[in-house]
């Protein structure tokens, strides 16, 4: 992709909601989930890939494309990472939710319509509507993620984490501009534009530090360094990096060649 088709994309949602909508139906990823196993799908955690169209990431207040992290809470695990919203499936709650968004109109209903998936009835629907009801429930919790203002464009490789036995089904979409709001999981939203992520000179290494039980004084975490993304704002400097950072470069791979 050259950088004349990435502009026209990024300065037309529309055309950049069906590109992305397109290019994760050609992957076929979906149909992964026709093998998924109730009992795996009761164990999975989902995140969501948010895009919207964001004013407050530019100067001028035009808006532009951005993806929607959060920051954790000095509550929660893994304190002062950058991550997708999202969470466990609960059983049965996320089953019948599930049920709703195949429904006429609703997100996986339109994605089926719209990417000539097939009927919302099928096997392959019946898992991703459970799993995306995950989510969005999730992003509700997390941030107040209207659920009726998301578009569901489509899926992408689930992610093996290191340090806890656990699988992410990552799931990408669009949101409506929208008030949102953090819990008590969350410090604060982070909103980034797909430019600066489109950008090597945002790239970088990283090695996690944490603080000595001991003496209060950093320790490495790791004795090797990870690729990241480096976020720069009003608030300070921020790392991309772990099963998100993996999950920005899929999506970035497929949607842009890059």
């Amino acid at each position: 992709m050259d950088e004349t088709q990435r502009e026209s994309l990024l300065n037309n949602p529309s055309s950049l909601q069906a590109w992305i909508r397109d290019k994760t139906a050609e992957a076929g990823l979906h149909h992964s989930f026709n093998a998924l196993p109730e009992e795996d799908a009761k164990a999975a955690s989902v995140v969501l890939f948010v895009l919207t169209d964001c004013a407050e990431a530019t100067t001028d207040g035009r808006g532009q494309p951005c993806l929607i992290l959060n920051k954790r809470s000095a509550q929660v695990r893994q304190a002062g990472d950058l991550c997708c919203p999202g969470g466990g499936v609960t059983w049965p709650k996320d089953r019948f939710l599930g049920r709703l968004l195949r429904l006429p109109g609703c997100p996986l209903w339109r994605w089926s319509r719209d990417s000539k998936g097939g009927s919302p009835e099928n096997p392959t629907h019946r898992t991703l509507s459970i799993l995306l009801a995950a989510g969005l429930r999730e992003a509700w919790e997390e941030m107040h993620l209207n659920p009726l203002r998301f578009l569901f464009l489509g899926v992408l490789p689930e992610q093996h984490l290191v340090m806890f036995k656990r699988v992410i089904y990552p799931i990408v979409g669009w949101a409506a501009p929208q008030p949102l709001k953090p819990n008590w999981e969350v410090e604060r939203i982070v909103p980034i534009p797909l430019r600066n992520l489109l950008d090597p000179l945002h790239y970088g290494r990283f090695r996690p530090m944490v603080s000595s039980a001991t003496k209060g004084d950093s320790q490495p975490l790791r004795y090797d360094d990870f690729p990241c993304f480096i976020h720069e704002d009003e608030h300070g400097r921020e790392m991309l990096w772990g099963a998100t950072y993996r999950i920005t470069q899929f999506f970035f791979a497929a949607s842009f060649r890059f």
